[in-house]
């Protein structure tokens, strides 16, 4: 198990995940994340936000950027 921080890009800046998740891999830490948007994106909808723009950036414990994880791409257009 490895340890993943799960940090939020905005256009002000980065709000920091102090604590961070233990996970098996980058697959799983990838999935944390997708599902982290969506949450995300489903509060600030419920305030009449669009957060689609921001993005997830998924660190290791010493700081290093693995992935960078898209709102959008949490998402499935459907009609």
């Amino acid at each position: 198990m490895a340890k993943y921080y799960f940090h939020v890009l905005t256009s002000e800046g980065r709000v920091i995940d102090p604590e961070g998740t233990e996970l098996e891999g980058m697959d799983a830490a990838h999935v944390s994340a997708i599902e982290d948007a969506r949450a995300l994106m489903s509060e600030a909808i419920l305030e009449g936000k669009d957060i689609s723009s921001r993005k997830i950036e998924i660190c290791d414990e010493n700081g290093a950027r693995l992935q960078v994880v898209s709102f959008r791409s949490a998402l499935t257009v459907v009609d």
